[in-house]
Parts: C-alpha cells; structure tokens; sequence
C-alpha cells in the first residue's frame, strides 16, 4: 500500500544530533544508497529512520505519520539491520519465530537446512551478516534498513544477498542501505544521499 502521491516512505525535515538531512521519497520497488566517509552520520541516520534515537521530522509511512503508529509496529515495516545484529539465544534457530518458514531465505543465502541447530558461537561475520538479515525478511517489513549488509562477505556471497535484495524489491518492498562500494550503490540504486560531516545531498545518479 502506498500514498496517494505513489510514495511508500516520505521523509520531510528530518534532524538527528546536528545532521540536516534533504527531504526524499521512496516508492516501492525503489532503493536508496548512503555513501560517505566513517563517522559523517550513516548510521545515526538509519537509526533515525527506524526511531531509534531522538529526532526530529515528519516520517510518513503509505501516507500514514509515523506518531500514529506504536513503535514496535513501526520498526517491525521499517526494519533495521545494524552492522552487528545482537544474538541473544544459544543456537539460530531460536532466533527465528519459525525457523522452517524462513528456511528457503536462509537456503539462498548459502546456508544448509541444519544451520538452525548450529550454535551462534559458531557463526563467522559474514555468516551472522547474512543471517540478520534473513530474520529482518522474516518480519516481512515494508522498506529494510541495512548498515553495510555485506561488508563481510566475499564476491560469491556479496552477489548472493543481492540477489535476496533485488527479489525484495521486485516485490514492491523499497531500501535504504549504507555501502563503503561504489560499485554496489550503482548496481541496487538508482539515487545515493552522500553524506558529509553535518550534512547529507542527494546523488542521482550514484557516482
């Protein structure tokens, strides 16, 4: 479901600890690429988005403002995947509301149908990467957040979560995500926001 403009996020005036971001829309379909140095605000921006931390702005989701939402609700079709994700139970599968609904997703991000049974400590970076973000599909969220989805990953692997992305997006989901690749921004989006100290502009089309 989308606002009568067609826009799924509409994003106006927001502010979050001194960064003035440009107001921006995203329709479905549509992702949205965060350049910039470390440190100039990507995820401080993200966590905004998501209502993390205090900030200021109106958000609007399929026409709906974000303060007529619970935040939970919120964060469930506005999810984010942070560069580490937190593991709280012993073994994957307990992360997992239904582990063998999910079991496809996970299949097509490398993994074997036991990975459930396999304990976290375990797990590599990459492997934790790909997981956080099978449990952020398993919300079925509208638009997904992701914080250097693959900076963990070799070129295989890479290719392979963008493959998930781009059937999320074909979906009718949309995407904002940080990337340290210039090369990955060009192949997922289409617009980045570069983001300087203080200050983000918009891109089009990814340099």
């Amino acid at each position: 479901m989308t606002s009568e403009d067609g826009a799924l996020l509409s994003v106006r005036g927001l502010t979050r600890a001194g960064i003035d971001i440009p107001d921006f829309e995203l329709t479905p379909g549509e992702a949205l690429a965060v350049v910039g140095p470390s440190g100039s605000g990507k995820s401080l921006f993200l966590r905004a988005l998501a209502d993390l931390d205090p900030n200021e702005g109106e958000l609007r989701l399929s026409g709906a403002v974000r303060e007529a939402m619970p935040g939970p609700d919120w964060r469930r079709r506005v999810t984010y995947v942070p560069a580490e994700s937190g593991w709280w139970a012993e073994h994957v599968s307990e992360h997992f509301a239904d582990w063998h609904a999910i079991l496809p997703m996970v299949e097509g991000l490398g993994f074997p149908a036991d990975a459930g049974d396999w304990p976290i400590a375990r797990l590599s970076t990459g492997e934790r990467q790909r997981l956080a973000l099978a449990r952020a599909f398993a919300q079925a969220p509208d638009i997904l957040l992701l914080d250097e989805p693959t900076s963990g990953l070799d070129v295989q692997m890479t290719l392979a979560v963008e493959a998930r992305l781009k059937d999320f997006l074909a979906a009718g989901g949309a995407m904002i995500f940080v990337t340290h690749d210039p090369a990955q921004a060009r192949r997922l989006a289409k617009r980045c926001l570069r983001f300087d100290v203080g200050a983000a502009t918009e891109e089009r089309p990814c340099r």
